[in-house]
């Protein structure tokens, strides 16, 4: 039986893990240097957050966000158009690793830079700085 890297089995393991940094490097290479017809994705510089594969390696979530539009829609729109073309970054992202299985990609709009600017936003307040600070 296959062993778990935590009892309730919630955190990946190394290989997802190493299999995820694997593959958001691949697809950061791919969208950098590839021309894709989709209007919505032209002239578009792509941040590859994260990537988080399944259990078997044969499903990755890759989370995405356009550089210098920080807005809901834009990264909405950002996902979908990179879902459309999905099939084709999984041809090219194919022939750069070198997996037994190439992954389905799923792309979603990526949000922890919102929560990271919420949190220095926080952070940064008068009433918060005074109960970090030491006596």
């Amino acid at each position: 039986m296959a062993r778990k890297s935590s009892p309730s089995g919630n955190m990946p393991t190394q290989r997802q893990l190493r299999a995820g940094e694997l593959v958001r490097h691949a697809v950061s290479d791919i969208l950098a240097r590839e021309d894709l017809r989709d209007p919505e994705l032209v002239g578009v510089i792509v941040t590859v957050g994260e990537v988080r594969c399944s259990p078997d390696l044969r499903h990755a979530n890759v989370f995405v966000s356009p550089l210098g539009d920080d807005t809901e829609k834009g990264r909405t729109a950002l996902a979908e158009a990179l879902n459309r073309a999905a099939g084709f970054l999984r041809g090219r992202l194919g022939r750069e690793i070198d997996l037994k299985f190439t992954p389905q990609l799923h792309f979603i709009a990526d949000k922890s830079y919102d929560e990271a600017t919420a949190i220095d936003r926080l952070l940064a307040d008068p009433r918060v700085k005074r109960d970090l600070e030491p006596e």
